[in-house]
């Protein structure tokens, strides 16, 4: 470590950390991504426990659409408001410790939610909840910086992202077994609270900088730390200011692309079930088709995770090969127009699902692009920037939707979101690529 407190950029200026009984871990950076991806998994679970149950809950407690969207922006507004902080204070603790913390608390808030008593003690818990769980996609997206070099972040970031589409999959089988194994609601948060404290438990007995874990190979240290984000460029300051961060173009683009395409994501995983309902359908009647546009998802992670990462070897930039994911899976999400008129629910299924595999090729893109175009020590505070803007547009994306289906209903929900794609494109071609200031410290050339 420098006197500005950096760590070294190769493997030949930091001491050795082997020794001639020292066992190591092949390939121990996709285990490192094995854990990220069971942490988004238990994060998913806990969260979509409440959407889940929405509509008994609805029942039990007489709420409307309205009612039920104020617990919704309880969580978002929370949210919203940690994912910068908690971005900021992933980098000042460093992932081992930030994570740790965060999940240890949204663990605690979920199991507390089964206290809940009304609308208001909802919102409360929701609350909490979302001041926990805010603090993953910032912690994950710092650990596949430290871990994994440019070739190979697309397809580290689609296998965290999709624990989003595994524990949204997941969810609605296990809380809705639960809600009938015990005949009331309140258990399904206890159990599901207690999955992120076995998470913990493997995450702390696993974790370190690849600089200091004991079971990395040498091989795949020097790798890492040759091919680290900017290892070849000008060293940045020990701790980047926010201000200089937002004068970067690129800090925006990353910030709006986020905030245009992520509501969607919220509308499906937030209000799925209830859209569903609305159409006619029993909840229980659509558990095999409630999970296609969450496996779709994790399909999508993995279709722009890889296809960029292909692309890449190929021969292509960073930049090209990221911003031809949202031409050419974007347009997918234009699949809300036909929903909006489909009665039959196979094919609403299938609309959603292709809709959601769109979406979730180019979010992958939008939580790589951090890492892509920062150095790691700016990576989380970036992500968590983009993060808290963009809970405040779904926090306003969610009110909207409770009013307007009150009124009328979901069909002029799904004909704004799918305008979504359009905006996307247009923002990441203009502002995601080099500029004068590329390569020169915090930025990094694509």
């Amino acid at each position: 470590m420098d006197l500005r407190g950096r760590e070294p950029r190769t493997a030949a200026h930091r001491p050795p950390v082997s020794g001639p009984r020292r066992r190591t871990v092949s390939n121990l950076r996709w285990w490192i991504g094995s854990l990220l991806f069971a942490s988004t998994v238990v994060n998913y679970i806990d969260r979509q426990t409440l959407s889940v149950l929405a509509p008994y809950l609805k029942a039990e407690h007489h709420w409307t659409n309205s009612d039920f969207a104020l617990i919704v922006i309880s969580f978002r507004l929370s949210y919203a408001i940690v994912q910068f902080v908690g971005g900021r204070l992933v980098d000042v603790l460093g992932t081992r410790r930030g994570l740790s913390l965060a999940v240890a608390w949204y663990s605690v808030m979920a199991m507390l939610t089964s206290l809940a008593r009304g609308l208001w003690s909802f919102c409360a818990f929701r609350f909490l909840l979302g001041a926990g769980e805010a603090a993953n996609w910032p912690g994950a997206t710092k650990a596949v910086a430290e871990w994994f070099p440019a070739k190979e972040r697309g397809i580290a970031v689609a296998l965290f992202d999709s624990g989003s589409a595994i524990g949204g999959a997941l969810a609605p089988s296990l809380v809705v077994w639960l809600y009938h194994a015990f005949g009331t609601w309140r258990p399904a948060f206890l159990i599901t609270g207690t999955l992120g404290f076995l998470w913990l438990l493997a995450w702390l007995a696993t974790y370190h900088k690849p600089e200091e874990h004991p079971r990395i190979s040498d091989s795949e240290l020097a790798m890492i730390l040759a091919t680290r984000s900017g290892a070849d460029q000008e060293s940045p300051p020990a701790r980047t200011p926010v201000s200089t961060l937002v004068r970067y173009r690129q800090t925006w683009g990353v910030v709006l692309v986020k905030a245009i395409l992520d509501p969607y994501w919220y509308m499906v995983a937030d209000w799925f079930a209830l859209f569903l309902v609305s159409r006619g359908f029993k909840l229980e009647d659509t558990l095999v088709g409630f999970w296609v546009p969450f496996v779709c998802a994790d399909l999508g992670n993995f279709v722009g995770g890889g296809l960029s990462s292909y692309f890449i070897h190929r021969g292509w930039t960073v930049g090209a090969a990221r911003r031809s994911i949202f031409v050419i899976c974007g347009p997918l999400m234009l699949l809300m127009i036909p929903a909006v008129y489909t009665t039959r629910l196979w094919l609403l299924i299938a609309e959603f699902g292709l809709a959601t595999l769109g979406y979730a090729a180019c979010a992958t893109i939008f939580l790589t692009l951090p890492s892509d175009l920062f150095e790691s020590g700016s990576v989380a505070t970036v992500s968590g920037l983009a993060g808290m803007v963009t809970g405040f547009v779904t926090i306003a994306a969610t009110y909207t939707i409770g009013a307007v289906t009150d009124r009328y209903s979901f069909a002029p929900i799904l004909l704004g979101a799918s305008a979504a794609p359009v905006l996307a494109i247009i923002v990441v071609t203009l502002l995601v690529k080099n500029t004068r200031n590329s390569g020169k410290g915090v930025l990094l050339r694509i």
